[in-house]
């Protein structure tokens, strides 16, 4: 299962339930997907074919939503 947590614009924010246990966040646009690290800072992990204008974007929009990201995290898996 992979709960949408958030939708801007294109890119669809959420979670894969059956991953590692580190806090991170997937996204995905019709082009590409890219994981990105909540802690201990933002940061991006992988990527595929996601131009650097939306990974810009992206780590912005994951940045300003990153408390609300890991509050869903931990409701999510159940910390």
């Amino acid at each position: 299962m992979s709960p949408t947590i958030l939708l801007v614009g294109k890119y669809r924010f959420f979670f894969n339930s059956r991953e590692e246990r580190r806090r991170h966040v997937h996204v995905s646009t019709s082009d590409g997907t890219a994981k990105i690290w909540l802690e201990p800072v933002v940061g991006l992990t992988e990527s595929y074919n996601m131009g650097s204008k939306d990974l810009t974007e992206v780590l912005k929009i994951v940045e300003e939503n990153k408390d609300d990201f890991i509050k869903k995290w931990d409701k999510h898996f159940n910390v």
